[in-house]
């Protein structure tokens, strides 16, 4: 098993790749759409609230007959965000970066009761198809020096084959407004160690930032993005964790 081109770095490339986009609308032949785009990205005096920036770390699950049956996703936040949280919960009042079993209950689940269609900021495809996946199960929610660690489970509605993938996942916000980097690990399940391999797909983020102008500037001025297939900018620009296993 391999897990090639690893980027351990905490540092999002989102922040740079808003601006670089905006500055390249800024410079290109007006367009109603072009003009659009620009002020949807351009950063607003309401928009008070900081970039949450979260650590991200998959575990892919197989049954003992090697079908894939959940995703195992773990958060680990920013500082500043978990200092957020834990003082809104009224958390880890003593400073010290523990907290008791009780404040453990309490924080356990805060990031997993979500407004119904929130796919979890997670793509799963396979074979280029989208697979519709639960909400979140077995949450679970820790404070380690001072980031919050949460994990959760969601399940496939069938069971899929290894043989039938590969398998592609995403973790992405399509307004940026949260920012995913993986940098936690990404596993299989024990037995399956060896027999697949999982590749980790960078986006190339100066040939996409180049296509989507393209595709803007040819746009007629009251054209419609979604129509007009222009894709949301999480998605195109996320890291892509690939899977693929053998048939035997």
């Amino acid at each position: 098993m391999k897990f090639r081109n690893i980027n351990t770095l905490n540092v999002s490339p989102v922040p740079r790749l808003v601006q670089q986009l905006v500055s390249n609308l800024m410079i290109a032949p007006a367009s109603a759409s072009v003009i659009a785009l620009g002020a949807l990205l351009m950063p607003t005096q309401t928009a008070a609230h900081p970039h949450i920036f979260v650590d991200t770390g998959f575990a892919f699950e197989f049954d003992d007959s090697d079908h894939l049956v959940a995703i195992k996703v773990t958060w680990q936040y920013d500082e500043f965000y978990s200092l957020l949280i834990t003082e809104d919960l009224q958390l880890d009042r003593d400073g010290d970066g523990v907290l008791t079993p009780q404040e453990g209950i309490l924080l356990t689940g805060f990031d997993t009761n979500w407004d119904e269609g929130f796919n979890g900021d997670l793509e799963l495809r396979i074979n280029g198809a989208v697979v519709p996946l639960s909400g979140p199960v077995d949450a679970g929610t820790e404070l380690l020096e001072g980031r919050i660690v949460s994990t959760h489970r969601r399940q496939l509605s069938q069971p899929v084959a290894k043989q039938d993938g590969p398998f592609s996942l995403k973790a992405f916000d399509p307004s940026y407004y949260t920012a995913y980097e993986i940098t936690l690990p990404v596993t299989l399940s024990p037995h399956l160690q060896g027999h697949c391999m999982l590749e980790r797909i960078d986006p190339d983020i100066a040939g996409g930032l180049a296509q989507m102008q393209a595709q803007l500037l040819r746009l007629d001025a009251n054209a419609d993005l979604e129509e007009n297939d222009i894709p949301l900018i999480g998605g195109e620009f996320a890291t892509e964790v690939l899977l693929s296993c053998p048939s035997s």
